[in-house]
């Protein structure tokens, strides 16, 4: 019987990827991208789908970039693809990639948290997982800096923070900690996950210190969330069958802040990755 593994994060593997070639230029892009998706996720989970105009060198036309979390997964829709019309009138090439790429290569990074959804979704189903928050909290000030003083202020709700003057600007630094379990019940399976997060920000009334709490207490749930997730193992055992295993590790308390904290002001959108260039097929 043959397992796969699965893990919460980037695939990195060359044979987990396959292109798609002779896709015709009389449909959009958008249909194309449908009807790939809809092809190949049949085969099982989807980590990327990428739709690409061919070269000007070449004739009109697109090729696609479609990437696995299982390996076995990618063989078996190579194999039943490949010479096939898929959705057009000519057949399509369908190839494994047999070289590591640059733009393949994401260094195993967690996957984020709609990606996380997803993958969960479709291997165990909407009522196959479950999560609780064990606690959400904005954490004390002193947590920030040792020993530096602070100030706490607000109106309908308590603001811990510190304050400070930037450029005769009145600016607050606001952390949340969450602690959440993450639970499989039919696995009988469960785990915690812990993210903090901070945003400084100026101080222009009490609706701009609203709108950050709620803001701040949904993505520090997200990020405990991605964290839990990064610590389970989906064993799948073909014919569908799904098995859930973790790693090992203690339990985790919200004292136990992660080693990096998520700074809001730094976070940047990721990077589109880059058209496939100067690769070997077989």
């Amino acid at each position: 019987m043959e397992v796969d593994i699965i893990e919460f994060k980037a695939p990195t593997e060359s044979n987990k990827a396959l292109f798609i070639w002779d896709l015709q230029a009389g449909y959009s892009h958008a249909y194309i991208y449908e009807r790939v998706f809809s092809a190949f996720s049949s085969f099982g989970p989807l980590f990327l789908v990428k739709v690409l105009p061919n070269s000007p060198s070449a004739s009109p036309g697109f090729y696609s970039l479609v990437k696995f979390y299982c390996s076995r997964h990618a063989l078996q829709a190579q194999r039943s693809t490949d010479g096939t019309l898929l959705f057009q009138s000519t057949p399509v090439k369908v190839r494994l990639n047999t070289r590591q790429a640059p733009f393949l290569q994401l260094d195993n990074q967690l996957l984020s948290h709609s990606r996380c959804l997803e993958l969960a979704n479709h291997c165990l189903g909407f009522n196959g997982w479950s999560t609780r928050i064990i606690n959400l909290k904005v954490l004390p000030p002193d947590s920030l800096e040792e020993g530096q003083g602070h100030e706490a202020s607000g109106r309908s709700q308590e603001v811990s923070g510190r304050s400070q003057e930037v450029s005769g600007r009145s600016q607050t630094t606001l952390r949340y900690g969450c602690l959440l379990e993450l639970s499989f019940p039919q696995h009988g399976v469960s785990t915690r996950g812990v993210a903090v997060i901070e945003e400084t920000f100026s101080l222009s009334g009490p609706a701009v210190c609203m709108q950050k709490h709620s803001k701040l207490q949904r993505w520090v749930r997200d990020k405990a969330l991605v964290h839990a997730f990064s610590s389970v193992l989906l064993i799948l055992l073909g014919e569908g069958r799904v098995m859930v295993e973790l790693r090992p590790g203690d339990q985790l308390r919200l004292e136990d802040q992660p080693d990096e904290v998520i700074k809001v002001n730094e976070l940047v959108c990721e990077p589109e990755e880059e058209e496939p260039a100067d690769l070997a097929f077989s």
